[in-house]
């Protein structure tokens, strides 16, 4: 394993003000928020952790790299399951249990699949949010990946096998906390290891001071987690600038 599943950790949070400015629409079959540029020849596409498509963290998330000149995608791939509260009190085994990998993985490809039928977009990038970062890493595989670049922050539920298939082609960034249980050291580790044996174009930043979530669901009013917020949604827009160019 390359990253633990989700756990009680990724149940709690906070939320964030803002009011996001995209709308939602039936794409593919799939409820989906849709905001940025008009042009859809550079798509990202994010794929949520259990908070969901309507999640207003999430959605200001997209927001910004919609404002950075891509259009972006947030299907629901959680069948209209989001987990609302923020405190923790959610009995997780059970909902994860009605979200398995193949279930999740089925749905992902179908918005993937439909996206590049109908649209044909030069570039498509995927973001992974914890449970979410699984399926962005499945997306690219080497020969079955859709997606061209990738972009995962505190990455739970994600095999080494999944680490090994990825394409030397299709570059990796990592977004990781210090305080993980889920992605711990030695699993970080692992992953760093098995990325470069294949020889995979990757980047790592681990932020110091944080803890699981933060990129989508930290406590902002704190200045070490609002940093590493924002620093890890500023590296994804550069990252994914930088390869659709």
């Amino acid at each position: 394993m390359a990253s633990n599943p989700p756990g009680a950790c990724c149940f709690k949070g906070f939320y964030h003000e803002g009011t996001p400015k995209g709308t939602l629409s039936d794409l593919y079959g799939i409820d989906t928020y849709v905001t940025g540029s008009q042009s859809n020849e550079k798509v990202i596409v994010i794929i949520t952790d259990i908070y969901g498509h309507k999640f207003n963290n999430t959605q200001l998330v997209a927001d910004t790299l919609g404002d950075a000149g891509f259009r972006v995608y947030i299907p629901d791939i959680l069948f209209g399951d989001a987990i609302e509260k923020l405190d923790g009190s959610v009995d997780f085994n059970e909902w994860l249990g009605k979200h398995n990998p193949q279930k999740t993985k089925a749905i992902v490809d179908q918005f993937l699949s439909g996206l590049k039928k109908e649209n044909s977009p030069k570039f498509v990038g995927i973001v992974g949010h914890c449970f979410g970062a699984k399926y962005a890493i499945q997306q690219i595989h080497a020969t079955e990946g859709l997606a061209d670049v990738c972009a995962v922050a505190h990455p739970s539920f994600v095999s080494i096998e999944e680490i090994a298939a990825i394409g030397k082609e299709k570059p990796l960034l990592i977004s990781a906390a210090e305080n993980d249980s889920i992605f711990p050291p030695e699993l970080r580790h692992q992953s760093e290891a098995k990325l470069a044996e294949i020889g995979a174009r990757y980047q790592l930043d681990l932020f110091s001071g944080v803890s699981h979530g933060f990129a989508v669901r930290g406590d902002t009013s704190d200045p070490v987690v609002r940093y590493a917020k924002e620093k890890a949604l500023v590296d994804q827009i550069y990252w994914f600038n930088h390869f659709s160019d």
